[in-house]
């Protein structure tokens, strides 16, 4: 049996070993001979939807803009920068604003890109009302084309991010098509037309998406000739594909790991800034639809419990310190970003978590350690985190505890990402009924206050909004600061607009991570940070220069194809484990009794 084992646990190597070598040779591999460029990312996150008004992750919107250009770019400093738009300009009231396209695009399907499709996308987008893009409108009558390289938008308010709006612009000849109300629902199946420098010509959901280079891409093709992302389930896996080569980047690494590979030749570890917050998110739904526990209906019930959460503790514990504590909607580094005053800010302080939760009238009558609602009902919340980050599933666990011991029951899962969208987005028929308690989730930003500001108006709940969370101050305030062009102004209104938010707690801004990013760089040279740099070179939306800017370091014999160097190692790997399988045959063989083997 000892014989038996080491002969399995040798074969099991081996067979590992020839997978892991003939995965690596035929991966993101630089070659000197011709054959195909490939890059493969790993990420934990999933493309959720290939359709740009449907889709919500990281991950999908990266790929969004790889396949679709935007109106107005980001430089790798954060900067704007023209894209499908040559130049601007504005009238002297702020209500008129002329874009100048770009001469001679075409769709990846050969078709002509003009203005009349920047037009066509904003267009379908304000009279479809649709929820993915609807607030980056907010402003705007209409988009006209004046002719084929020249686009209007005729404005109602002025509109100060205006150079700022993510939009990616759809081919008219394909969405007009598509009835505005089935647009978030329309599957959009490779290959996916768009005018960005990759095209998405093979997607599996759970696994990876392909995008192919697109020739005639109008800044001029790429060097690499494919892109895959590839969704990783387990952190270590990835960790080891990067080292092995069969990926080429990885982002969201485990600390320990990531650690360890700060000394790795031919890799960069960065601990790279970002764009991002996780925040531990509370259904505050008004309304007899809601499926949510009603005490978090209650702002002095959501202000105690956010008193038990230890922000720095999760810093600290759950992400090995490669974080900031969260604090603001905003990030630090986005324009107009707020920071709490002493008095206002929410520490952690069990004691005094317990004591606002009495003064609310939420007790433990019955001594049982469970504090009871004010129906007299034991309080138990669902808190969610999510498959797809470790990190966030630590914290939830550090949370849980924490509200246990101020006596409020707490029910901890495990959920993907698209079981925590099913109660999120829950109807009852038609009616809006969101099915969740709590969850830990994060939000990537923008530059421009207004995307995180936009997604807590009233007008976004059964959208971006995801507490349900309504605010008449807030509201109004929203719709001021979009149009206010003096910045001192608009900073006041932007500052209060995020205390309001803080101070009625529908989130608890946990922390403002670190994206824990390693990436090749012995085979590839050309990665592009963003924002800085010290920023993310992939997994973020708005630059995409490393995808397009990215080139093979050296020439060298690892290729796509058949080649000698790569064969010699598969067949040789693959040969001894064959091998081992026979001598574990035969070993087998010989252990069995004589009456077994007649």
């Amino acid at each position: 049996m000892r014989r038996f084992t080491l002969a399995i646990i040798a074969a099991t190597l081996l067979i590992g070993l020839a997978g892991g070598v003939a995965r690596a040779a035929t991966s993101a591999s630089p070659s000197p001979g011709g054959e195909k460029l490939v890059l493969r990312v790993g990420m934990l996150q999933d493309v959720d939807n290939l359709n740009p008004f449907a889709g919500q992750s990281v991950a999908a919107y990266e790929v969004y803009h790889l396949n679709y250009d935007l109106l107005v770019g980001y430089a790798p400093n954060g900067d704007v920068r023209p894209e499908i738009a040559d130049s601007w300009t504005v009238s002297e009231d702020g209500l008129l604003w002329t874009f100048k396209i770009h001469p001679g695009i075409t769709w990846q399907d050969g078709e002509p890109l003009t203005a009349r499709d920047v037009a066509f996308t904003y267009n379908y987008i304000i009279d479809n009302e649709l929820g993915a893009f609807v607030t980056y409108t907010t402003n705007i009558k209409e988009a006209v084309a004046v002719d084929d390289t020249t686009v209007e938008f005729h404005l109602s308010k002025p509109k100060a991010n205006m150079l700022r709006l993510w939009i990616p612009i759809v081919p008219e000849h394909i969405w007009s098509k598509v009835p505005g109300k089935s647009a978030d629902t329309y599957q959009n199946k490779p290959p996916v037309v768009g005018s960005g420098p990759f095209q998405v010509i093979e997607s599996k959901k759970g696994s990876y998406t392909r995008l192919a280079a697109n020739k005639d891409y109008w800044r001029g093709t790429p060097t690499l000739d494919e892109v895959i992302i590839e969704k990783y389930d387990n952190q270590d896996t990835m960790t080891m594909d990067l080292k092995s080569g069969a990926i080429d980047a990885a982002v969201e690494l485990p600390v320990p790991q990531f650690n360890a590979l700060k000394s790795e030749p031919g890799i960069k570890a960065v601990d790279a800034d970002r764009k991002y917050l996780v925040e531990l998110c509370m259904n505050v739904y008004d309304s007899a639809d809601s499926l949510a526990n009603p005490v978090l209906r209650d702002t002095a019930f959501r202000q105690a419990i956010s008193w038990a959460v230890d922000k720095q503790k999760i810093v600290d514990t759950c992400l090995g310190g490669y974080a900031q504590v969260g604090e603001s909607i905003l990030i630090p580094s986005t324009d107009g970003a707020w920071t709490p005053s002493a008095a206002e800010t929410f520490g952690y302080d069990l004691e005094k978590a317990k004591q606002m939760l009495e003064a609310a009238g939420f007790k433990d009558a019955d001594g049982d350690g469970i504090r009871e609602d004010k129906q007299g009902k034991p309080i138990e919340l669902r808190l969610w985190t999510r498959t797809e980050d470790p990190a966030q599933q630590r914290a939830g666990k550090l949370i849980a505890g924490s509200f246990e011991s101020i006596g409020i029951g707490v029910a901890l899962t495990v959920m993907n990402d698209g079981s925590i969208y099913d109660g999120l987005y829950n109807y009852k028929g038609d009616t809006y009924a969101p099915d969740f308690d709590m969850y830990i989730w994060g939000w990537g930003a923008n530059v421009d206050p207004d995307y995180m500001l936009a997604n807590f108006i009233t007008a976004q709940i059964e959208w971006w909004n995801d507490p349900s969370w309504s605010n008449a101050e807030y509201d109004r305030l929203y719709g001021e600061q979009v149009s206010e062009m003096d910045w001192p102004t608009r900073q006041e209104q932007v500052a209060r607009m995020q205390q309001i938010f803080y101070e009625d707690a529908p989130y608890a801004v946990l922390y403002y991570p670190q994206s824990l990013q390693a990436y090749n760089t012995d085979k590839w040279e050309g990665w592009v940070p963003y924002p800085g740099d010290n920023g993310m070179v992939v997994n973020q939306n708005d630059n995409i220069d490393t995808y397009v800017e990215l080139h093979p370091k050296t020439a060298t014999t690892t290729t796509t194809s058949s080649g000698s160097s790569n064969t010699g190692l598969i067949v040789g790997a693959v040969v001894a484990a064959l091998a081992v399988i026979v001598i574990v045959l035969l070993l087998v063989r010989r252990s069995r009794g004589r009456a077994v083997e007649e």
